[in-house]
């Protein structure tokens, strides 16, 4: 008969399971300070006690059918500490009265195999696997714990109401504060794709709405062009209903159109414009001042 594991062993590793549990499923951090957390944990470290009550009986009950011989033997083991006992049992031999109880004779092929039981570590831990599996399929299928659709769900609704409570409290570039950067061309081009080459076309040739890569242009409310633009995103055109007011119906903030004006500056100011022969529109309103310049 061999020393059972102490308690505190097996309690130490009920938490340690616990806690791995918890952190894989539970929705935040916050778990240490949830009392259902707390209440699993005490449930968990009286069930390991009951546990080693039970065990305790039985192992007396074994005891008391031991040889003396048997006895003694397992009293010296009880006294080795618990985890020198278990590094000398990771390579103990068996001897050879051990072997030959536990020797397979299958007769027909002349191999002799050695019956061992399985570590119960090994038994400890498939067992563990089965029942979480089980655990888990069930929580999965029947509630909205550690249900991905669900988590995706309510991890998706934190971050757009983060990026909302940020959108809200982030200063944004108005008229008087807006000014051209490079750096904000290539995400300017993305809001103009999404929200004005329906109009103006792709690279801003024109189509339904002018060119705006030439230097003619209909509404000139700015001495410049950058803030010229930026005053067309914010308060649409005077001369065109269909060029709205992005900023004031709030499909864009004042710092969306800081990046649009940066890139519609770069394609007029900075890149070739595109002729009618290339694909552009035609021509359309005066000379703007800022060419003339």
């Amino acid at each position: 008969m061999k020393p059972r594991t102490p308690i505190i062993v097996n309690i130490l590793t009920v938490l340690l399971l616990l806690f791995i549990a918890f952190s894989v499923f539970a929705p935040d951090t916050g778990y240490l300070s949830s009392i259902y957390f707390w209440g699993t944990v005490v449930i968990a470290v009286i069930m390991a006690f009951v546990h080693g009550a039970i065990g305790d009986l039985i192992e007396n009950e074994r005891f008391k059918r031991l040889s003396e011989d048997e006895k003694r033997e397992y009293l010296i083991a009880k006294k080795t500490p618990f985890l020198k006992r278990t590094w000398q049992s990771a390579f103990k031999k068996q001897s050879a009265q051990e072997e030959k109880d536990i020797i397979i004779d299958h007769g027909f092929d002349g191999i002799m195999e050695l019956d061992n039981q399985l570590p119960k570590w090994w038994l400890g831990l498939f067992w563990f696997g089965v029942i979480y599996c089980i655990v888990y399929i069930a929580a999965y299928f029947t509630t909205n714990f550690a249900h991905t659709d669900v988590e995706y769900e309510r991890e998706y609704k934190a971050q757009i109401a983060a990026v909302d409570e940020y959108m809200a409290t982030v200063p944004q570039a108005t008229l008087e504060t807006a000014k051209f950067s490079a750096d904000n061309v290539a995400e300017g081009e993305q809001i103009f794709k999404t929200n004005c080459v329906s109009c103006h076309g792709e690279g801003g040739k024109g189509g339904i709405g002018p060119n705006l890569t030439d230097e003619y242009w209909i509404n000139i409310q700015q001495e410049d062009l950058f803030h010229n633009i930026f005053w067309m995103v914010e308060n649409g055109s005077p001369n065109n209903p269909a060029m709205r007011a992005f900023i004031k119906d709030g499909t864009l903030t004042g710092n969306d159109a800081e990046k649009v004006a940066a890139y519609v500056y770069h394609i007029n100011q900075e890149v070739s414009p595109i002729t009618p022969a290339q694909g552009g529109s035609e021509p359309q309103g005066e000379i703007a001042p800022w060419a003339q310049k």
